[in-house]
């Protein structure tokens, strides 16, 4: 049994990681030096058992755009689900069920007309026409992967940009990383991501060269001929690192997609809703994708995805083909429908391009300090990547934050923190976690011995 992470004046959270330890792998979670238990969420906070409050500076990894438990959020879930009106039937209530496997819900087909024409009403959307749903990102990505695959099966062959991700299952694993990561789908080519172009927010709008990543497009296809016909990218590299490239370098994906009649796919899992400044960061980066791939904050904290695109492309799977036992649940369908009406009531994305220049110009002060190297982020987003100067001082950071009263995870890419509140942060509450974020950041300096 790997002995558990334990912290000084906190019995109730030590004991439930030392019955974590017993009773679950390691593997269940990635590593993070805190290993914080969380006893109850509201908004921008967590608590620990011991009731100490921690601004949550991850939104549980990209999910809780709209804070944690929004009052009217989950007033509009239950009314979704029914269960603030539900009637006596006995022992039971009669509400909307759970789950309704291979069935059809009047909740379901509503989730997914008002998901389309939201996706079609945002520049770049026009494609987006009909709903493939999901329990999780890698299960939809999976699901567009097949679809691609499916609509042409001579043509097996997928471009995946490097060092992103996507997953860790199936096609989804194998359209992560890179070729050094393990052994690869025989159908898998990875294609060069512009990292050093966008390293730090510095280097934004900078004039940006496409013909290199233009010539080794034309090379694979040379190579390859017809057998490509798909290609799969992030808009940004979440987990590569926070890496935000120039818009010129995704157009040049999809006018390669476009000329040579490819399947563009954009996995937005973390960048939907609010991560990159619009709603979408199709609508961002100015892209049109055939099939773009949704997730984490769809559903605010309820586990749902869904892979939405052209007619033609779904209609290349048949019956069950694309079926399993959570998609389209009621309880998804809900957690969709009541996060689309809270955007569409209230401007959650004014008030996050507001407080996003804030925090930017707070992580941009960070790189005086002698263990912050870059910070990478999309202008007027809520997602950045604070990349530290090696694992060592990010890993002491993460948990001196934590001291501070920051929650943050581990890091990506071994020594890049990801900073990701949730887009209703008060300008309040701003200021003051920016102020603890930074006691934490130079408290893991005086601890390391780096003056």
């Amino acid at each position: 049994m790997t002995p558990p992470l334990l912290h000084p004046r906190e019995p109730k959270s030590n004991a439930t990681r030392e019955s974590a330890a017993q009773f679950e792998p390691r593997s269940l979670r990635t590593y993070t030096p805190t290993q914080a238990v969380i006893a109850r969420s509201a908004g921008v906070f967590h608590w620990t058992p011991e009731g100490k409050r921690l601004y949550d500076y991850t939104s549980g990894v990209l999910v809780a755009n709209l804070g944690h438990n929004p009052r009217s959020w989950m007033k509009r879930f239950n009314d979704y689900m029914g269960w603030s009106r539900a009637e006596d039937h006995g022992e039971f209530f009669q509400a909307m069920a759970m789950t309704t496997y291979n069935a059809v819900t009047p909740l379901e087909v509503e989730a997914s007309r008002r998901l389309v024409e939201v996706l079609q009403a945002r520049p770049g959307g026009t494609r987006l026409e009909q709903v493939m749903w999901a329990a999780s990102g890698s299960e939809a990505i999976q699901k567009a992967l097949w679809m691609a695959l499916a609509r042409d099966r001579t043509r097996d062959m997928i471009l995946a940009t490097r060092f992103g991700f996507h997953g860790k299952k199936g096609l989804a694993g194998a359209v992560t990383g890179s070729e050094q990561d393990r052994e690869r789908d025989p159908r898998v080519r990875f294609i060069s991501f512009p990292m050093q172009e966008c390293a730090d927010v510095s280097l934004r709008n900078q004039p940006f060269d496409v013909s290199r990543y233009r010539d080794e497009l034309e090379a694979l296809k040379q190579q390859f001929g017809r057998r490509l016909g798909t290609l799969i990218t992030e808009p940004y590299l979440g987990g590569g690192g926070s890496y935000h490239p120039p818009k010129e370098y995704l157009h040049c994906l999809q006018s390669f997609c476009r000329d040579n009649d490819l399947v563009f796919i954009l996995d937005e899992v973390q960048a939907n809703f609010g991560r990159t400044r619009d709603l979408f960061a199709f609508e961002t980066y100015g892209l049109e994708p055939d099939l773009v791939v949704l997730g984490k904050g769809l559903g605010n904290g309820v586990p749902v995805s869904a892979a939405v695109g052209r007619r033609d492309l779904m209609a290349s799977l048949d019956y069950g083909e694309g079926s399993d036992t959570w998609s389209a649940n009621p309880l998804c369908c809900a957690s969709v429908l009541a996060t689309l009406d809270e955007f569409a009531s209230r401007d959650v994305l004014a008030h996050s391009r507001k407080i996003s220049a804030k925090i930017e110009a707070g992580l941009v002060r960070l790189k005086e300090l002698p263990s912050v190297v870059h910070v990478r982020g999309e202008r007027e987003g809520m997602v950045w990547g604070v990349e530290m100067r090696d694992a060592e001082t990010a890993n002491q950071t993460v948990l001196a934050c934590y001291h501070a009263g920051v929650h943050l995870l581990g890091p990506l890419a071994k020594k890049v923190l990801r900073i990701s509140p949730p887009l209703v942060m008060t300008e309040q509450e701003t200021s003051e976690s920016l102020t603890l974020l930074e006691q934490g950041f130079r408290q893991a300096i005086e601890q390391g011995g780096h003056r």
